[in-house]
């Protein structure tokens, strides 16, 4: 076998364009503009559906974006003596946190900066929870090469402390987790839209009534009934894996970042449609975007220099939000869904 890399072709289709009336990011905001956005994937009946959920972004001119936190995860695991010298560690380490960025982490990285710390102890073992800021990077490196360096300086002051493992699971990194759900873990970011009931009957050929039904009884007992960890959507994982391939993401980040909540509910006549996305993974350089297409995906969205990674996680939210949007309004129709698959992939007509 050689060891030469070679490219596994993935269907790529551009999908838009997608009004945003205004995208909200951290640090900066960009009102009413419009943005064509690439999906790779297999199951091709998926660019349709998006392209319609992008369509009525296009008619509505309401859907908005907003990033809520931003940092990237690593949890260090050690195990000490008894429960009460985890103690005396925890205390230690939750008090140095402006001493591990000034002295450690500035030095292991440019970019990274630690914003917080989160705990747990389980018999005598320690699960260090460290959440960093890695600018246009999604960090995963960076913040693994800064954990080990904090990792290194508190075995030093405590040398009886026992080093298991840079990652003890509650990162938590490429598994469906609680923690991540609450906590964040990448861009943390909600998508929301109004909608007339015009739009609904013409672009989507259902109505705000059937959208809330189906929303409750499918997306939220339907999780719960199938024990869904803090989430409750239609297929969050199809837009995101597609969107991740498209533009050089590590694509087994589709785990956590499938989680996430779809909520519906009545304003006025119209609907109020959003998902909300704790865990969008995504960056605009390191490993994977030198490659040609990733490189010329992202060139093709302008999205280059300080604030690019919040744009990137804002369009894949938005993604998200059509596609979810599209299949759910599908679904309130008896054999819509079916009968759309049949004409797009097995060439048939309805």
């Amino acid at each position: 076998m050689s060891n030469e890399t070679s490219y596994t072709r993935v269907p790529t289709r551009w999908i838009g364009p997608i009004r945003f009336q205004a995208m909200n990011g951290l640090s900066s905001q960009i009102q009413s503009f419009e943005i064509t956005a690439p999906l790779a994937t297999y199951e091709t009946a998926l660019f349709a559906s998006v392209a319609r959920g992008a369509k009525v972004t296009r008619l509505a001119k309401t859907l908005k974006t907003t990033v809520l936190s931003d940092h990237m995860t690593r949890s260090i695991l050690f195990e000490a003596s008894s429960a009460a010298a985890a103690l005396e560690v925890s205390r230690y380490i939750q008090t140095h946190q402006f001493l591990f960025q000034e002295t450690i982490v500035s030095a292991s990285s440019k970019h990274a900066k630690l914003i917080d710390i989160h705990v747990r102890i389980v018999a005598s073992m320690l699960f260090v929870r460290f959440a960093f800021q890695t600018g246009e990077a999604s960090g995963h490196n960076m913040t693994t090469i800064a954990a080990d360096k904090i990792a290194a300086a508190i075995l030093t002051n405590f040398p009886t402390l026992k080093y298991l493992s840079v990652s003890g699971n509650y990162c938590t990194d490429k598994k469906a987790s609680s923690v991540n759900a609450i906590l964040g873990r990448g861009k943390s970011v909600v998508a929301e839209l109004l909608l007339s009931r015009k739009i609904l009957q013409d672009a989507l050929r259902t109505t705000p009534e059937a959208m809330i039904e189906l929303n409750v009884k499918k997306n939220l007992i339907g999780s719960i009934v199938s024990g869904g960890v803090q989430s409750a959507n239609a297929h969050y994982a199809n837009m995101l894996l597609a969107f991740y391939i498209a533009t050089g993401q590590d694509g087994a980040n589709v785990v956590e970042g499938s989680q996430g909540v779809t909520h519906c509910e009545l304003r006025g006549d119209d609907l109020y449609f959003s998902v909300s996305l704790p865990n969008i993974i995504v960056g605009t350089i390191g490993n994977g975007k030198q490659d040609l297409d990733a490189k010329e995906a992202l060139k093709q969205m302008n999205l280059t220099g300080e604030g690019a990674s919040e744009r990137l996680a804002q369009i894949a939210a938005a993604l998200v939000l059509c596609g979810e949007l599209s299949l759910l309004a599908a679904l309130t129709n008896e054999n819509e869904l079916s009968n759309s698959h049949i004409a797009l992939e097995r060439g048939n007509t309805l």
